[in-house]
C-alpha cells in the first residue's frame, strides 16, 4: 500500500480523523485500513494536526506584517551603507517574524478558547473541537517563544548587537496583550495595530545597530501607517462579531458604535495610514527620500485600500474576508516590493 506524500498524508489523517475507516490510496479512496501503529499512520496523523494547526493560527496571514518588517530591514541596511543587509540577518528577520506572530496567534487561539465557543462564526475552530489539544498548543506557544528568542540572540552573536535579545521578552508580553484587551477596552484594534507595528520598529533595532542610529523618525512614520492600517481593516474584521460582542459584554469598536460608525472609523485610520506612508516616503529625520518605485506603491495602496472600504457598506457586511484578507494581502506585497525596489535604487545612486 502506499500513501501519497505530503498531500496523500493529509488526505489519508483526514479521513481518519471523520472516522470512516478510509485511507486515501494513491489519491483515490480505499476501504483497506492501515494499522493505526505503523510509521505510515503516524506521519499522516502528525502532518494533519500540523496542517490544521497552520490554519488555526492563520499561518498565510503572515503576509500582512511581513512586508513591512522588509521595508525596514532594507532602509536599515541603507542607513549603515549597504545594499543588501546580507542572507544571515534577513533569513534572522524572517525566523524572527514567523516565531513571533506563531506565539502571538498560539497565545491568542489559548486565551480566547472559551470566547470562541460561544461564537458560532468561531466554535468550530480545531481549538474549540479538540482537534488540537490545549497540550500541543501549549508546546507550540513555548516553542515558539523560546525559538524567537534564540533568533534574537544570534544577532548579538553575530553582529554585537544585544538590542533584539534584550528585548526580546518585553516584545512578546507586549504581542500577548492583545488577546485581553477586548476585555477591558475598545481601543483593542489600535493595539493589535501597535503590535503588527513592531515589525519594522523591531527589524530597524535588530539592523541599524550598533552602526546606525537605534530609531528614527522615518521608521516610526512607517510602524504609525502599519498601526493605523491595522487598525482599520481589524475593525472592518470584528463587524461579524458585533452582536456577539455586546452579548459576552465584550469591548470592540462595531460593539460599541455600530456597523456604520464602525466604517468611518476604519475609514479615518485608513486616511492616516496613508499619511502615515506619505510622511515615510519623504523621508523625515534626515531619512532616504524615496524615489518613484516608492510613490507607485502608494497610489496602489490608495486605490486598493478604497476598494477595501467599498465592499463594506452597513447593509451589506457579507463581503468581510474579501477586505480582510485578499486586498490587504495585496497592499503587504505589492508595497513591499515597491518599496524595496526604491530604497535599493536610492542605495545605488548613492
Amino acid at each position: 500500500m502506499f500513501i501519497r506524500p505530503i498531500r496523500g498524508c493529509w488526505v489519508a489523517a483526514r479521513r481518519r480523523h471523520a472516522g470512516d475507516g478510509r485511507w486515501l490510496v494513491a489519491g483515490r479512496a480505499s476501504t483497506s485500513q492501515l494499522p493505526v501503529g505503523t510509521g505510515g499512520g503516524a506521519v499522516a496523523a502528525a502532518w494533519w494536526r500540523i496542517v490544521r494547526f497552520l490554519e488555526l493560527i492563520k499561518f498565510s496571514h503572515s503576509v500582512f506584517a511581513l512586508p513591512f518588517a522588509l521595508i525596514a530591514t532594507f532602509l536599515a541596511a541603507h542607513r549603515i551603507g549597504l545594499i543588501w543587509p546580507g542572507w544571515l540577518r534577513l533569513g534572522l528577520i524572517l525566523l524572527c517574524m514567523v516565531f513571533a506572530r506563531t506565539f502571538a496567534m498560539t497565545f491568542n487561539r489559548l486565551a480566547d478558547r472559551q470566547l470562541d465557543q460561544r461564537n458560532p462564526r468561531t466554535q468550530r475552530r480545531p481549538s474549540v473541537t479538540g482537534e488540537i489539544s490545549v497540550a500541543f498548543m501549549a508546546g507550540a506557544l513555548l516553542l515558539s517563544g523560546g525559538l524567537f528568542i534564540l533568533s534574537t540572540w544570534w544577532f548579538d552573536r553575530l553582529f554585537a548587537n544585544p538590542y533584539p535579545v534584550l528585548l526580546s521578552l518585553p516584545a512578546l508580553g507586549w504581542i500577548a496583550l492583545y488577546s485581553f484587551t477586548k476585555r477591558f477596552t475598545w481601543l483593542c484594534h489600535f493595539i493589535l495595530g501597535a503590535s503588527l507595528g513592531l515589525a519594522p520598529i523591531s527589524a530597524w533595532i535588530a539592523i541599524a545597530p550598533p552602526r546606525g542610529p537605534m530609531l528614527t523618525a522615518q521608521v516610526l512614520c512607517l510602524a504609525a501607517a502599519v498601526l493605523f492600517w491595522t487598525a482599520g481593516f481589524d475593525i472592518l474584521y470584528a463587524l461579524q462579531d458585533w452582536q456577539v460582542d455586546r452579548r459576552e459584554k465584550l469591548y470592540s469598536i462595531p460593539a460599541a458604535v455600530g456597523v456604520s460608525g464602525s466604517l468611518w472609523v476604519s475609514r479615518v485610520c485608513h486616511v492616516l495610514a496613508v499619511l502615515g506612508l506619505l510622511a515615510f516616503g519623504l523621508g523625515l529625520d534626515g531619512g532616504a527620500v524615496l524615489g518613484p518605485w516608492y510613490w507607485a506603491g502608494w497610489v496602489i495602496v490608495i486605490g486598493l485600500l478604497g476598494i477595501e472600504q467599498s465592499l463594506v457598506t452597513p447593509r451589506d457586511i457579507s463581503r468581510v474576508n474579501l477586505a480582510f484578507m485578499t486586498i490587504n494581502g495585496v497592499v503587504g506585497v505589492v508595497f513591499g516590493i515597491l518599496s524595496i525596489a526604491a530604497i535599493v535604487v536610492v542605495r545605488i545612486r548613492g
